[in-house]
């Protein structure tokens, strides 16, 4: 798998470390209650199909990446700076 990193072109995914769904762009407030941090850290989903992940270009230029990945067929439809896809 390739993936088209904006600031280094594409790459293999060997030179990526994966951090799994995007879920960390959608941290709750810090006085948000126990039952909202408890489903933020503890439960994931794993779909088949489109997902949005979280990668980091460890050898590259160590940016944060959200990747748009189709975990069925491994097709990536889409690659942004994390700092941007908060958006």
């Amino acid at each position: 798998m390739r993936i088209n990193c904006p600031v280094c072109g594409e790459r293999d995914r060997r030179e990526f470390y994966y951090k799994g769904a995007a879920v960390a762009l959608e941290r709750p407030a810090p006085d948000a209650g126990e039952a909202a941090w408890d489903e933020y850290v503890h439960l994931r989903e794993n779909p088949a199909g489109e997902t949005r992940e979280l990668w980091y270009h460890e050898s590259g230029c160590n940016g944060w990446l959200v990747v748009t990945r189709n975990t069925v067929s491994h097709e990536i439809s889409g690659v942004e700076l994390a700092t941007e896809a908060r958006s």
